[in-house]
């Protein structure tokens, strides 16, 4: 069968372009198969002690690997993400250590993000917006709110992460919303489990694992609502003008 003139050349294009989802994909599988065990906080429980010692003697390269592996655990939707977090606040403390986890996972979406969306999101978008129909109209939604929507996927953990950071590339979102959304969204939480990571070294003494669910207290759930319903807010508010227009 003869080959269309110019085939190979818009065929080859397409396939690069693919080719850091599909790396992504396999990551993912692999990751998920072969570092169930060691990302997880018995590893780290049982490694502390390197850990610190590492810490102590090369500080700025320990921040270094840290944030590395943290974005690496993100871009490629590794298991671990929680202990990575954790591992954030044990090794450097409450603070700067929140800001360590926050720049690893946000550098992680933004690189899966930009991934998906060169593999198969900006064509998904175009289809969509050609077809029309329900899905077009959810799109230029989400377009319409996209601050509010993108704040709200990530306040509010309804969504899982991998998911919050692929639905956007697929619906045409632009990356400084979808970064600036993240780094921010992701803020308060991260800073709870962070803080929960500062407290480890009384928790591996008594030979306990950490009360993650502390997320879900009163005292920490209730300001995490005020700030989605304060993202929420210019979404009710467009809602309002439009049915008193």
């Amino acid at each position: 069968m003869p080959v269309r003139p110019g085939a190979k050349d818009t065929a080859m294009p397409a396939f690069w372009k693919r080719l850091p989802l599909l790396l992504i994909v396999l990551a993912a599988v692999a990751g998920a198969v072969l570092l169930r065990d060691r990302l997880s906080f018995a590893a780290l429980a049982e490694n502390r002690a390197a850990l610190l010692a590492f810490r102590d003697a090369h500080y700025g390269q320990a921040v270094a690997a840290f944030v590395a592996a943290y974005v690496a655990i993100v871009a490629f939707s590794l298991p671990g993400a929680t202990v990575a977090t954790l591992t954030g606040g044990f090794l450097f403390g409450t603070f700067p250590g929140v800001l360590f986890n926050v720049a690893g996972a946000s550098i992680g979406a933004v690189l899966i993000f930009l991934a998906a969306r060169a593999g198969l999101g900006a064509g998904v978008a175009q289809r969509v917006a050609a077809q029309g129909g329900a899905g077009a109209r959810l799109m230029a939604a989400l377009r319409e709110n996209e601050w509010s929507v993108l704040f709200l996927m990530r306040l509010v953990p309804a969504v899982p992460f991998f998911l919050a950071n692929l639905i956007p590339a697929f619906t045409g979102t632009r990356l400084w919303p979808f970064a600036v959304t993240t780094f921010l969204g992701i803020l308060p939480a991260t800073l709870v489990f962070t803080s929960i990571g500062a407290g480890l070294s009384e928790v591996f003494a008594r030979g306990e694992t950490p009360d993650l669910g502390v997320i879900f207290a009163p005292h920490v759930l209730l300001p995490l609502l005020g700030l989605a319903a304060l993202a929420a807010l210019p979404m009710v508010l467009k809602m309002f003008r439009k049915g008193a227009a």
